[in-house]
């Protein structure tokens, strides 16, 4: 729809007709030998001066400033193109480019989360035959993408960087406890510190009286809820009742404790589900053809910010020579 804007070029005529209308009053003074001359009526004459062609030109520049910056053109300036996800391997990017046929290929340094998207938003800068390839570990988009350029997508397929949580164990069965956290598998692990520290991001308190004041997490397991009562009218998910409070957001189960290890391991999920981000899944590699699919709006075209500088300098420059036009 910025494209519409251009239908207002000739807008570009106001200026024009303004200067050409524009006349100056020639002030007339009376001689004392003016009765003796013939009678003639006052007449208004078109005086063109130098400013005036100017300050008509600067007008008629403002004006086509800032219709092209309502229209947001971009001329399209990148070719060829390899996308490469930030913190991959640059080996395994040199081999890739080497494979694919990008040897001289400019290349674009993104974020994996972003760089699909990023590339679809500012589609517009690339020349109609460029090509584009992708390289590392982009997530899955949550529907297939289009391209109006052809662009192959591969990924290195790493496994996810392990992590842990720090959980801390107040309860007289705390070997019970424990072993429903061994069951916890995959790239998030648990460690079961021996007292609340300043790393401790879980605390299990399996008692039946309150916590101390002071103590704090980010996370409570609540063993018996009557131990806090924010939980008496918590909303539930999947049989977990949560809160928030000023000792760290709440948490008790109705399922503990659980018949076997696969129930600990569905309570568990749950629990990393609700309170931690999904883990992102590499997209597998993919070859993406070209097709009619209109061009995104959503970026500015890279000319938007000088055409910007260009209408806010001869804005200035036309007030100064107008304000040096009427002195």
């Amino acid at each position: 729809m910025n494209s519409l804007w251009w239908l207002a070029l000739p807008t570009l005529l106001l200026p024009i007709w303004w200067h050409r209308k524009k006349r100056v009053q020639v002030a007339a003074q009376p001689l004392a030998s003016a009765r003796f001359l013939p009678r003639t009526e006052p007449r208004q004459m078109r005086v063109w001066r130098w400013a005036d062609v100017i300050l008509m030109i600067v007008r008629c520049l403002l004006l086509a400033c800032l219709i092209a910056w309502l229209a947001d053109p971009v001329l399209p300036w990148r070719g060829h193109t390899v996308v490469v996800a930030e913190g991959t391997d640059a080996a395994w990017v040199g081999q890739q480019v080497q494979a694919a046929g990008f040897k001289d290929a400019a290349r674009l340094s993104l974020p994996a989360a972003e760089a699909l998207s990023w590339v679809r938003a500012h589609e517009r800068e690339w020349k109609p035959d460029a090509r584009l390839l992708v390289l590392g570990d982009i997530p899955m988009p949550a529907t297939l993408p289009r391209f109006r350029h052809p662009l192959e997508l591969r990924t290195l397929a790493r496994p996810a960087a392990p992590s842990e949580v720090h959980v801390a164990i107040v309860s007289e069965r705390a070997g019970e406890w424990r072993r429903m956290f061994a069951a916890l598998d995959g790239p998030l692990r648990a460690v079961v510190d021996a007292a609340p520290g300043a790393k401790t991001e879980l605390i299990v308190w399996d008692k039946p009286e309150a916590p101390p004041p002071s103590m704090r997490a980010p996370l409570w397991w609540a063993a018996d809820a009557a131990a806090f009562p924010e939980l008496a009218k918590a909303p539930g998910v999947d049989g977990i009742r949560y809160a928030d409070s000023p000792r760290g957001r709440l948490w008790t189960s109705s399922d503990w404790p659980p018949a076997d290890a696969a129930a600990a391991r569905r309570l568990l999920e749950t629990w990393r589900s609700l309170h931690y981000a999904p883990l992102a899944y590499t997209a597998p590699a993919h070859t993406f053809a070209a097709s009619g699919v209109p061009a995104t709006q959503h970026a500015n075209g890279a000319l938007r910010d000088f055409l910007m500088t260009a209408l806010v300098a001869l804005f200035a420059l036309e007030r100064i020579l107008t304000h040096a036009r009427r002195r």
